[in-house]
């Protein structure tokens, strides 16, 4: 048993390298099953969000390379040392400890992060679909999953927001100051997007305009929310309207272009636009920074709201650190004891 991770976050990379790594459904498929192609890996899982991309394994062999190479593969990027070095390699119990960083949030750009957890778990259960996960990963995704519950319920790890949707609205608040007054679009409809619209309903925004690719969906949370639904095709009209937009969207492109900004500003030359883009990869141009009277910034830029919070949490950090020495005996114990139950199945 040689438990493999290699990974890249948002510690050791800028957003530019790491939305190049940043996989789509199917390219995650296409590595999972890139990667059960070779004999020497016998189960694999990959997580990939806005701050990371992390595969695991149980290998043969030590060789963490394996999966990188595997994932330059299967995002056709040439293999360099410079690219390589934004990478990690870690493995046996430091791997594991890692994944159970990231699952009780620790390794958060947001500490105490309440998403990682589902995303972790959706993550194994796509490679449970896909034949992925046997015995050694099947009793590892249980006590991780346990473990990230555990943290939460018994920490206070998760204390006040603890999102990057929150930390978006923390910071639009920041920037500009009250927003109970203020208008806000949301681009995007999922996890974050709606986040995001619970805490600007929280905060007393004045209105929350609602956008996705897929109308239905806008009207689904608007209907929900109190917010207004509004096609994509408003999209100029709207960011002539808002004082602030958060894009958490999953297009492979970019939704709003430099181009596009201008033309909105143009009837609002005096009134500042705050865009936020939480998104993975980025569906706002980072050209629009160079708009006169706008704001841009991404998940990276987060890092200063989140700090003002955290004091308020790391307490709760040692005690989850113990929980996770503990989880990751517990592993090993269990391993042990499946180990001899087939050996002595074997002599009997």
């Amino acid at each position: 048993m040689n438990i493999l991770a290699v990974g890249i976050n948002h510690k050791t990379s800028s957003i530019d390298i790491r939305e190049r790594f940043f996989l789509q459904p199917l390219e995650r498929e296409l590595l999972v099953n890139e990667l059960l192609k070779d004999p020497r890996i016998i189960e694999a899982f990959v997580l990939s969000t806005c701050n990371r991309t992390e595969i695991y394994a149980n290998a043969i062999e030590d060789q963490p390379q394996l999966l990188m190479k595997a994932l330059f593969k299967i995002k056709k990027v040439p293999l360099s040392a410079d690219l390589a070095g934004h990478f990690y390699t870690l493995s046996s119990r430091q791997a594991i400890d890692h994944l159970l960083r990231v699952t009780t949030g620790l390794d958060s750009l947001v500490v105490g992060e309440k998403q990682i957890l589902g995303q972790v778990k959706e993550a194994f259960e796509f490679s449970r679909s896909k034949g992925a996960l046997s015995k050694t990963f099947n009793v590892l995704s249980n006590l991780v999953v346990q473990t990230g519950k555990k943290a939460r319920h018994e920490t206070q790890i998760d204390f006040g927001g603890s999102s990057v949707s929150w930390a978006s609205v923390m910071m639009a608040q920041d920037i500009l100051g009250s927003l109970q007054d203020k208008a806000v679009l949301i681009l995007g409809s999922g996890k974050m997007g709606r986040l995001a619209v619970e805490q600007l309903a929280k905060k007393g925004v004045a209105k929350i305009y609602i956008m996705n690719r897929t109308i239905e969906k806008a009207q689904e949370l608007a209907r929900e929310s109190g917010g207004i639904a509004v096609g994509i095709w408003d999209i100029k009209e709207i960011l002539q309207q808002v004082d602030a937009c958060i894009c958490s969207a999953s297009c492979t492109h970019h939704l709003i272009e430099k181009d596009l900004v201008e033309a909105a500003m143009a009837a609002r030359p005096s009134r500042p636009l705050v865009c936020i883009d939480i998104s993975m990869p980025r569906n706002i141009a980072p050209e629009v920074a160079e708009v006169g009277n706008v704001r841009l910034a991404t998940v990276d830029d987060l890092d200063r709201i989140v700090e003002s919070n955290m004091q308020k949490r790391m307490s709760a950090v040692a005690l989850v650190e113990g929980l996770i020495d503990r989880k990751i005996d517990e592993f090993y114990k269990t391993m042990e004891k499946i180990t001899l139950i087939k050996e002595e199945l074997w002599k009997a």
